[in-house]
């Protein structure tokens, strides 16, 4: 006999809401009787939870801490908004709080100048297809100066209108994030351009980025919309 296999995206969604049907496509609804998304379309949410407050992709693995109930995490979204990132790390809040004092030091001003931290955060988050790291890169990036052809530069790997400093760290940071292993003596190029407190510096950089992409990878944190879901259900 056939399996019937169940896409996962849709299992036990009526467990949650009613479901209405018409035309064939199945429709979800608040108990207010308003709909809040249709199956099948681009990033349906997760079911529905009071202490939600974001939209969020169907996949995340991992509901995020409610501000209201962790100090430490309302104070940094007071800083940076709403943030799935720290909401999924709160439930380690040593961890988070030693985190955001890290990123902090790391991406905050230094021997290394703010467009090349970003440049080099936006090429790691390309090579490991952080969606979560690039978007938030990409608005650091445009903060920091690039223009949209240096970003498509850096994403396309070709660097033609970088420096050669700007080129080699951008070699060192796909190096050490693909291989971690200097494949073609960037290193001895590095030393060209860079002092040792900037090699440290650099090599923080691509070792943060490589962090914080993988750990949104592994637990498929969703960016954030701007919209916040207005239903009752979801307040």
């Amino acid at each position: 006999m056939p399996v019937t296999r169940v896409d996962p995206a849709h299992r036990n969604t009526t467990a949650h809401a009613p479901v209405s049907t018409k035309n064939n496509r199945r429709n979800i609804v608040d108990s207010s009787g308003t709909q809040a998304y249709t199956v099948g379309s681009p990033n349906p949410p997760l079911p529905f939870r009071r202490d939600w407050r974001y939209y969020l992709g169907m996949g995340q693995m991992v509901h995020g801490v409610d501000p209201a109930k962790n100090e430490a995490l309302a104070e940094l979204e007071r800083k940076t908004g709403p943030n799935n990132f720290y909401a999924a790390m709160a439930h380690k809040p040593d961890v988070m709080t030693s985190f955001s004092k890290m990123y902090g030091a790391i991406m905050g001003p230094g021997s290394l100048d703010r467009r090349l931290k970003e440049m080099v955060y936006l090429a790691v988050s390309t090579v490991n297809e952080c969606k979560y790291c690039g978007t938030a890169h990409l608005k650091g990036a445009r903060k920091a100066g690039l223009s949209e052809h240096d970003i498509e530069d850096i994403e396309s790997e070709t660097n033609k209108n970088f420096s050669p400093a700007e080129q080699t760290a951008l070699h060192y940071a796909r190096e050490m994030t693909r291989a971690c292993a200097d494949e073609y003596g960037t290193r001895e190029h590095l030393h060209q351009y860079f002092n040792d407190e900037q090699l440290v510096e650099l090599t923080l950089v691509v070792a943060l980025a490589n962090f914080t992409n993988r750990f949104n990878n592994g637990l498929n944190i969703q960016v954030e919309h701007e919209m916040v879901l207005t239903s009752p259900v979801a307040r």
